[in-house]
């Protein structure tokens, strides 16, 4: 009821005013009696995943606390781990605004940020000082400006400087707002990255004496044979981890709704089935040869269920999150 009433008061903001906004009272609230307003009880539903063991497996998807302000705030919500980002190398401003906007009918979120962030130092700055007892995931990007065929060069920047903080990496090679970025999913970029970045966790595992999980972030908009490549590749190169889904450039679902004609990634509801039929696809081709975490409109504890049975061992919610609030997380750690 707390969460409707002030949900009501923040949907009348301008989006991105209002996750500003949120972000901001979350990191002021953190360890002051204020902080009863999210603080909640969440029973332990340890899973092990990756070889970490995970508190409950529900998670924070990357994109909403890009520089990670608000780590203790999100674990004060129960959530079992939290996953910030996307960072890139050097701070850049992202996409002009508006570039984020509410499809209310649908519970939907479209996003065209363009990987706004800080930059990888500050945000290292705050993992060091978060005070949490779950796992942060860490979600690596390239620059804007970084010529896709030198894109490996910024994951790998990125890779090095978040090793010894991270308690698994993200690559993120699938948000539709960097221009050519999906391209790097397919045939030889994707092997030639993939390979580059085994490499260097082999390099950073003996330099910090622990290995640290690598996982990659997949597009929902993919051919079937090409979520059959991308599993193969995967194997190949030993990535322990895939996260399916990122947002969608398909408005089918969402036609005639307001905002629907807004360039930029769909999350949310409208979500839900094709981020789903994903991970069932790459479960059968992966075979168990490692685990997927399922994020893509997970509003309720049935819904992150489905992903469950379809073949996640981990899920996250974003958008869900913002439509339903913390107790979201209670629902789906107690009832999955």
């Amino acid at each position: 009821m707390l969460y409707r009433l002030a949900r009501s008061a923040i949907f009348k903001l301008d989006a991105e005013k209002a996750h500003d906004l949120a972000i901001q009272n979350f990191s002021r609230f953190t360890g002051t009696p204020l902080d009863l307003f999210y603080r909640q009880h969440v029973p332990d539903r340890p899973v092990e995943v990756m070889g970490i063991t995970f508190k409950n497996p529900v998670g924070l998807a990357a994109g909403l606390d890009k520089n990670g302000e608000c780590i203790e705030a999100f674990g004060a919500m129960g959530f079992g781990f939290v996953e910030v980002g996307t960072v890139t190398p050097r701070p850049q401003p992202g996409n002009d605004k508006p570039r984020l906007f509410r499809v209310i009918p649908a519970e939907g979120i479209i996003n065209r940020f363009g990987f706004n962030n800080l930059g990888v130092d500050n945000l290292i700055e705050n993992v060091k000082k978060a005070n949490y007892d779950g796992v942060i995931g860490i979600n690596i990007g390239k620059n804007k400006d970084t010529p896709i065929e030198k894109g490996a060069e910024d994951y790998l920047i990125c890779m090095e400087k978040v090793y010894p903080y991270a308690g698994y990496i993200t690559v993120n090679i699938s948000s539709p707002n960097t221009p050519g970025l999906r391209t790097l999913q397919y045939g030889e970029m994707l092997d030639d990255l993939l390979s580059q970045l085994k490499e260097k966790q082999k390099q950073l595992a003996e330099k910090h004496g622990k290995y640290v999980p690598l996982t990659l972030k997949i597009a929902p908009d993919l051919e079937d044979h090409e979520i059959k490549q991308i599993a193969e590749s995967l194997i190949k190169n030993k990535i322990d981890g895939v996260i399916a889904t990122n947002t969608t450039l398909d408005r089918s679902l969402v036609k005639d709704m307001p905002h629907c004609d807004e360039a930029g990634g769909l999350s949310g509801r409208p979500l839900q089935n094709r981020s789903t039929e994903v991970i069932r696809m790459l479960a059968e081709e992966l075979d168990g040869a490692l685990p997927i975490i399922g994020v893509g409109g997970i509003d309720s504890a049935v819904s992150a269920r489905e992903k469950m049975a379809a073949g996640a061992s981990l899920v996250q919610i974003y958008s869900g999150f913002i439509y339903h609030g913390p107790k979201l997380v209670k629902d789906i750690v107690t009832n999955i």
